[in-house]
């Protein structure tokens, strides 16, 4: 049976290459999501996402990939209302939308007692923080990883696993304006490995927990980041 996926956030960087990557395979029938299919910073973003995705997909989801994600600074120092603006719509998309879609998937996998897989693109930031101008995001990809781990413990009996992928610095229009921004020489050297990962490195580790990973993997945090962070 072809197995149907949904990834959110799949029209650029890391989200076009997992989009490249599972459209590459016969076994798979794949939608990924833009900005144009629903305003994930919108209460009912996520909601109109997922039906569109059934009525894409013939009603059966088995995978969602959380992908889409907004990284954007907010200095501390700022008008406050911008600074609590610029907290609300992170929130929002990097952790209320995919918090709302994995409720979607769990409640379908369970109706249909199909089991399922959820994986959550996270960051290194989850674990060792960010820059001054980005507590948001750092605080969103935190809640994205606890939330991971809280559905694997919840519904791993059901057949329902959850993944997490946590990239550093990665080779996308965010990254890129974020290294020059900072002193790209300087935060390169921070890196082991000499290098930022490719969007393609990552989507090959999203493309293993989706369709590779054994059961016993639920709830595994996985990092890719140049040896910057180990744990």
């Amino acid at each position: 049976m072809t197995i149907n996926i949904l990834t959110t956030g799949a029209t650029r960087g890391i989200g076009r290459a997992i989009a490249d990557l599972f459209s590459a395979s016969n076994d798979v029938r794949h939608w990924g999501s833009g900005s144009a299919d629903a305003d994930l910073s919108q209460p009912d973003g996520a909601d109109r996402l997922w039906q569109a995705a059934l009525d894409q997909l013939d009603g059966r989801i088995d995978i969602l990939v959380n992908n889409a994600g907004v990284f954007e600074a907010e200095p501390l120092d700022g008008d406050d209302a911008d600074w609590l603006a610029g907290w609300q719509r992170t929130m929002a998309i990097n952790l209320t939308a995919s918090a709302q879609l994995c409720r979607h998937a769990v409640l379908h996998w369970q109706q249909r007692q199909s089991g399922g897989r959820v994986v959550n693109v996270a960051s290194r930031a989850a674990h060792r923080g960010d820059s001054p101008a980005h507590w948001h995001y750092a605080a969103s990809k935190g809640g994205m990883v606890a939330m991971t781990k809280t559905i694997a413990r919840g519904y791993a009996g059901e057949g329902i696993l959850a993944f997490a992928v946590s990239p550093g610095f990665t080779m996308t229009g965010m990254a890129e304006d974020y290294l020059a921004s900072r002193g790209g020489d300087k935060l390169l050297a921070d890196i082991p490995l000499g290098r930022v990962a490719s969007p393609e490195e990552i989507a090959r580790i999203v493309g293993f927990c989706a369709l590779e990973a054994p059961p016993s993997m639920t709830g595994a945090v996985i990092d890719a980041n140049g040896a910057s962070y180990v744990r």
